[in-house]
């Protein structure tokens, strides 16, 4: 893989010692082709390596804190699948909260000696990368061996895909990564907590040093305290080494947007930097300050003449190949709330295609993109049955809502139907509902192959869904842009359940607001604007338009928020522990205070 984006592609970081050595050495001995030929094993007989994967998780966690009101009864843990599916029910985050606070607090086992969630040494702590609280939940990451040896297999497949697509060359051969590692804390038992794409940073891997000479900045950007000096930075320095840059991307879509756009709008600020050799004094960070100087090399004037005739153009279309001549590819998740994102992509990258990325969920690996060329709406991600124990449990679109029936495993998934994903897992999470709906479009071999379709509803109030939303937005947003010129630049929504009739508010940010305003009053363009709403409402999914139709659903809202409304969402949900890498705007809005906040950033309400 190109970016560490989850804990499962960190974990080859943090066996002992020896084992590290041992591994790397034989990693350096496979060939792409040995590396992508184990990873095609595992999708052969499937449902073996299902049956194999739970046996090892309970042989070793049976006997656990969590498991034992469910699993107590049997003299051994049962280990076949029907007896563990009878037995343990499902869960959700809030079912570990109060093993997580006491493996927090430094306490691993329960008042009879077992051990609360596994038996393996506790390693530190990862945010979560959800977005419906201002604050993320902790994840423990447990040094499970098995777990390592799939993660690491998954990260050396990722690469050798890459590689078979994108030969390395030997001249052009840095990336410029859109990464940052945010703030590591320590819990009250003196564990870390960090986002997962940090802990190599952190650890004391000597390969660390070999994965960070392959990026454009140096480590001291992608450890700084401010994401937006770190992202300028990155550009600064992407911009020193533009004819080596072979491949531009951020863990997800939104990264790179949120860079370009920034791009955009300090071109000029970026120039002055570049014929100067230095920073200027909005990049406080120290430490940043220097490394970003060293690499500068002192004033490079030939090199800021050169972008500014670039970013002075009329048109930003196909920018990404003029500023970056021999960039072969920008990658990242696109798939899910970051397809909203793919077509500007597009328009700045041109013809440098787009690569997908794989899909992780912050609880483990979940499965594999073959195809990284594919867009969005094409991408098929391969089951990795040796990860985790995998359930189904059957989604209807059409009713928003999870089917009140048992999960099926692997052998009984239907191509063509929605499931959503339950996980068990070797760091200790057993049969966790991760809230995420995808469709079977297939099979690899013996392996389902699926297509992430949307996050599930919290609660059966819900009137819409993520892929509701996002379907909806990208139908208004071209009439809007074709009918007024506008350019959407992030959009969330709020239902206020607690009223008699819901209401669906949705909150817009654009590139410029003042189209609707003068003088702090409201415009004839409006009117207009009134119009393309109708369009929004008409899109809006079937649940809602059957309560609509019912009079259970009030008059659809649209507020145009202040420019950088959606930026303070970021800087609070990063003060408040969120990854900056792995953040993702909230399509869906849970959090009365963030509601609060974005009503108060209004300036037009429709």
């Amino acid at each position: 893989m190109l970016f560490l984006s989850s804990s499962d592609n960190i974990h080859r970081e943090i066996a002992p010692p020896f084992e590290k050595r041992r591994r790397f050495k034989a990693s350096k001995m496979a060939t792409d082709d040995d590396v992508i030929g184990k990873l095609e094993h595992t999708f052969e007989d499937a449902t073996r390596h299902q049956l194999e994967t739970l046996v090892a998780i309970l042989e070793r966690n049976g006997g656990v804190s969590y498991l034992h009101p469910y699993l107590g009864g049997y003299d051994e843990p049962p280990v076949d699948a029907s007896t563990f599916r009878r037995s343990v029910p499902l869960s959700c985050y809030d079912d570990y909260d109060d093993h997580i606070s006491k493996l927090a607090d430094g306490v691993i086992c329960d008042d009879r000696g077992q051990p609360l969630l596994s038996v393996d040494q506790l390693l530190c702590f990862f945010y979560s990368s959800g977005t419906s609280s201002m604050k993320p939940k902790l994840l423990p990451c447990f040094d499970s061996k098995p777990g390592r040896a799939v993660s690491s297999l998954v990260h050396q497949g990722s690469g050798a895909i890459l590689r078979r697509s994108f030969p390395p060359r030997s001249s052009v051969n840095k990336v410029l990564g859109f990464l940052y590692a945010g703030n590591v804390t320590k819990t009250k038992g003196g564990c870390m907590a960090m986002a997962a794409t940090a802990f190599p940073f952190f650890s004391n891997n000597p390969n660390v040093s070999r994965f960070l000479s392959s990026f454009a900045s140096p480590k001291e950007v992608i450890l700084g305290t401010d994401v937006n000096e770190q992202m300028y930075c990155h550009l600064l320095c992407g911009f020193r080494h533009c004819d080596l840059i072979d491949g531009i991307g951020a863990p997800y879509a939104a990264g790179l947007i949120k860079a370009f756009t920034l791009l955009e709008t300090k071109w000029e600020m970026l120039c002055e930097d570049l014929e100067n050799g230095i920073p200027n004094s909005e990049v406080g960070d120290a430490e940043m300050r220097q490394s970003v100087i060293e690499t500068l090399g002192g004033a490079q004037p030939d090199l800021s003449k050169r972008v500014r005739e670039i970013c002075e153009q009329t048109s930003w279309e196909g920018i990404v190949s003029k500023l970056w001549p021999n960039v072969r590819y920008l990658k990242s998740v696109n798939t899910g709330s970051m397809e909203q994102y793919y077509p500007k992509l597009k328009y700045y990258a041109g013809e440098i295609p787009i690569l997908g990325s794989d899909y992780f969920a912050s609880e483990c690996c979940v499965a594999i993109n073959l195809d990284i060329s594919q867009p969005p709406e094409l991408t098929k991600y391969v089951i990795l049955p040796t990860a985790a124990y995998f359930e189904f449990l059957p989604f209807n679109i059409e009713t928003s809502w999870v089917s009140n029936v048992e999960t099926v495993d692997i052998s009984g998934l239907e191509v063509g139907k929605m499931y959503e994903l339950v996980v068990t897992t070797f760091r200790g999470l057993y049969r966790l509902r991760l809230g995420d709906i995808v469709r079977v479009v297939g099979f690899y071999k013996t392996s389902p192959q699926v297509e992430f379709v949307t996050r599930a509803p919290k609660s059966l109030g819900e009137i819409i869904t993520e892929k509701d939303l996002l379907s909806a937005m990208a139908s208004f947003h071209r009439v809007l842009r074709n009918e007024l010129g506008v350019e959407i630049m992030e959009f969330s929504s709020f239902v206020d359940l607690e009223l008699e009739t819901k209401k669906l508010n949705i909150f817009i940010e654009l590139k410029d607001e003042s189209i609707f305003l003068k003088n702090g009053e409201f415009t004839e363009s409006n009117g207009a604007l009134g119009k393309c709403c109708s369009v929004l409402e008409d899109n809006m999914g079937s649940i809602y338009q059957v309560m609509k139709a019912r009079g259970e659903i009030g008059p659809l809202s649209i507020s145009i928020v202040k420019k950088g409304t959606f930026d303070w969402l970021l800087e609070e949900a990063i003060k408040n522990g969120a990854p900056a890498s792995q953040y993702k705007p909230p399509k869906i809005i849970r959090n009365r205070n963030i509601v609060d906040y974005m009503e108060f950033s209004t300036v037009v309400n429709l």
